[in-house]
């Protein structure tokens, strides 16, 4: 799924569609070369991927190449068990090409080695890093560092596909029940519940801690 950088500063903006138009036309039992709607069905899978980044606070696309962010240490920094000092960082999709300098804006910059990723396994497991570890401490003050990668995630989870799917069939049903009301041949008028739960169960899992 084609991915675009997304800023994880300020208004969160989705960085991928998270399922693809047939896959949708799929869940919707819509001929795949019926193409009325396509436009519609773009919209709503749109809206149900942004509406996921909105969610979870992070988006699980990436970026097609490394992009520099400039971060600073404070806030960000724990003393780890095993006596290595971790940077949280947003999600980082692999650690090739990822590259740490130290310096400022308006001056030099300086790689950092020896820095280690985290959690741990999180990359077979299909998860991003989103620590860097150091033994020593890392920069405060007006120091600045510097991270250049591919952020975002490995790859979608198939959970986030199924819950985009599912949120882009409802708003795209959604056409039909511009009042919140749909029509049942068996119980007569229904009201559209506000959030889905099947969605937001499989969604809960990726939310940040504390962004929910």
């Amino acid at each position: 799924m084609a991915a675009t950088s997304a800023s994880r500063h300020g208004e969160l903006m989705p960085a991928a569609l998270y399922a693809t138009l047939a896959q949708l036309k799929d869940q919707l039992n819509i001929d795949p070369d019926n193409t009325e709607d396509d436009e519609l069905l773009q919209v709503a899978l749109a809206s149900a991927s942004g509406g996921i980044d909105d969610e979870t606070g992070r988006t699980f696309g990436v970026d097609a190449e490394p992009v520099a962010r400039t971060l600073r240490a404070a806030g960000r920094t724990l003393w780890d068990a095993s006596g290595m000092h971790a940077l949280l960082v947003p999600d980082i999709s692999s650690a090739a090409d990822l590259l740490v300098e130290s310096g400022s804006s308006t001056g030099t910059w300086s790689p950092i080695t020896g820095v280690q990723f985290g959690p741990d396994d999180a990359l077979v497991d299909g998860w991003p890093i989103t620590e860097l570890l150091h033994p020593t401490m890392w920069p405060a003050g007006r120091t600045q560092l510097r991270v250049t990668a591919r952020w975002g995630w490995p790859a979608v989870p198939a959970k986030i596909t199924s819950a985009c799917l599912i949120w882009a069939a409802r708003l795209y049903k959604r056409k039909d029940s511009p009042e919140g009301v749909t029509a049942s041949a068996e119980w007569g008028p229904v009201r559209v519940s506000k959030a889905d739960p099947d969605v937001k169960a499989m969604i809960g899992r990726f939310e940040l801690p504390g962004f929910a």
